[in-house]
């Protein structure tokens, strides 16, 4: 699924081509994000993250759970506890400027794995507001990535 989005600078030109999530469902969850201004799902904070794809250089986007740490955004990388990295993940981890969508703003933002000495805190946050992270963790050997996302500028 593909969707061009109208130009930043209000000049109702096209800016360019952002590739959503190829999983049905995922697709599904973004198009319920952009119709309700961010409000798809009640009692679970979602956001939209787009990367510049590492290979492509496509922009690609997709929703993602996040918690509030002060003024940063904080999301992880479960890929539903599978044993690899997801395809996000290994975007920003090569281009770590983002666009990141909270219900109806949107913002350039710079991403960042959280290192050892936070990560501890940032994903007990993040198990709070989403129970299933623990099973995820216990499904896969790889220790699943915590991600800052902060504003640019």
């Amino acid at each position: 699924m593909t969707k061009a989005e109208e130009a930043p600078d209000g000049s109702g030109g096209r800016a360019e081509e952002v590739f959503d999530n190829p999983d049905g469902w995922v697709a599904e969850h973004i198009r319920r994000f952009l119709e309700t201004d961010g409000r798809p799902r009640a009692g679970v904070d979602d956001l939209l993250l787009t990367t510049r794809g590492r290979r492509s250089g496509r922009l690609r986007r997709t929703v993602l759970v996040y918690v509030r740490d002060g003024d940063r955004y904080v999301v992880t990388a479960s890929n539903r506890g599978a044993a690899g990295d997801p395809a996000w993940y290994l975007n920003l981890a090569e281009n770590p400027g983002v666009v990141v969508r909270v219900g109806a703003e949107e913002f350039a933002a710079n991403a960042r794995t959280a290192g050892a000495g936070e990560r501890p805190r940032l994903w007990r946050l993040m198990v709070e507001a989403m129970p299933s992270y623990r099973d995820y963790q216990e499904m896969t050997d790889r220790e699943i990535p915590v991600v800052i996302l902060e504003r640019a500028g």
